[in-house]
């Protein structure tokens, strides 16, 4: 990996943003910008591996640092950024000057959840810049979104007649403890663990659940370097609607995403229905079997609004290939570069089956041996 690199980005207070960004592999004509998800996750600490996975695989990976976080959290003169500064708009414009820094026309970007957001916004304010694009676990919307995310999860973990369903609904877990463990869980460790893990409950051991829905609950501030919330919560929630109310039904995601005090919903900064049509390259959409945040309704919706769009449903995973199947999504990227988008939905199979090299892959594991321990 070379070093981080800063460009100064205008503040409208003024000053600049010394923005940082890093840039590893080979040097090639049209790079792999990756953004994660968040919005509050850094890029430089914590996809240090992601990126010597895809340097020793001959890929050229760009990523910034999204202001506000970070490297890139403070001014020139060290101090946090102003709210007023900490916009989509700015993040997809830090995108392009990011380029611009590193003399590139052209590039393919790979977005992540909030990431996939960004790298829309991204083909609407710079659409010259764009090869192709890797739409991972994609938000369309996040109002527009939250009928059909309810309905999936209500589907499939609430409404059914099968086993895992009614262990759900005859749960006397409160509200806010089904909402934030019950989804987690299903998406990292799948249907089976979470059985056991209800019927644990049922059984009356509970210190595994309780440890679980205190997770869960989150911190405000986050880790430093890695996951940096708080200057980030006018993009969030003032833009895009993170804290909208719970509609009172179960396993709603607005229990655990609302809160006081967090700005007020203003609107999106951008109309992506109407804008995607005019999209003009390339597009896979990566979706998880699993996934309860990003589910695939909302993927296959806008795949079909894309003119040259692709779906590859991923079996056996959840929410972001890229943290939970990085080669998966490594090779889907090398894949548009490579011109080779459309013969991907063939190989989905074998692209679940790659190696998951990640964190979360030994989290089934480890809860189903923290529940042979007692639970």
């Amino acid at each position: 990996m070379r070093a981080v690199r800063r460009v100064d980005r205008p503040l409208r207070g003024g000053g600049t943003l010394p923005l940082a960004h890093v840039r590893s592999g080979p040097v090639t004509p049209v790079p792999l910008v990756v953004v994660p998800g968040g919005p509050g996750m850094a890029s430089v600490l914590p996809y240090a591996r992601f990126r010597a996975t895809a340097s020793a695989r001959g890929v050229d990976v760009v990523m910034v640092e999204h202001r506000g976080i970070g490297l890139s959290r403070h001014d020139d003169r060290g101090r946090d950024l102003e709210p007023g500064d900490v916009t989509v708009e700015d993040v997809v414009d830090d995108l392009a000057a990011v380029l611009d820094d590193l003399g590139v026309e052209r590039a393919v970007v790979l977005g992540s959840s909030y990431g996939t957001y960004v790298a829309q916004g991204f083909g609407v304010r710079h659409p010259q810049r764009v090869a192709g694009m890797v739409l991972d676990s994609p938000v369309l919307s996040v109002a527009g979104d939250l009928p059909l995310v309810r309905a999936f999860r209500r589907e499939r973990l609430w409404d059914g007649d099968d086993a895992l369903s009614r262990a759900v609904r005859t749960s006397a877990a409160p509200a806010r403890e089904l909402a934030v463990v019950v989804p987690a869980v299903y998406e990292l460790c799948g249907p089976r663990v979470l059985s056991r893990l209800l019927a644990a409950r049922e059984r009356g051991r509970t210190r595994l659940w309780r440890r679980l829905a205190d997770l869960g609950a989150g911190t405000r501030g986050g880790l430093r370097f890695v996951t940096e919330p708080d200057l980030v919560d006018g993009i969030a929630y003032g833009q895009l609607g993170y804290g909208l109310p719970p509609d009172g039904s179960p396993l709603d995601p607005q229990v655990a995403l609302a809160a006081p005090g967090r700005p007020l919903y203003r609107g999106e900064p951008f109309d992506l229905p109407a804008e995607l049509p005019r999209f003009s390259w390339p597009t896979v959409v990566l979706s998880g079997e699993r996934d309860l945040q990003t589910p695939r309704p909302v993927a296959e919706r806008l795949t079909s609004l894309l003119p040259d769009g692709v779906l590859v449903p991923i079996a056996g995973i959840g929410h972001s290939a890229l943290d939970t199947h990085p080669l998966a999504a490594l090779f889907t990227a090398r894949a548009v570069t490579a011109g080779a988008a459309h013969g991907l939905p063939r190989l989905a199979g074998w692209i679940a089956d790659l190696p998951r090299r990640s964190a979360s892959r030994l989290a089934g594991p480890a809860l189903s041996a923290a529940l042979a321990l007692g639970g």
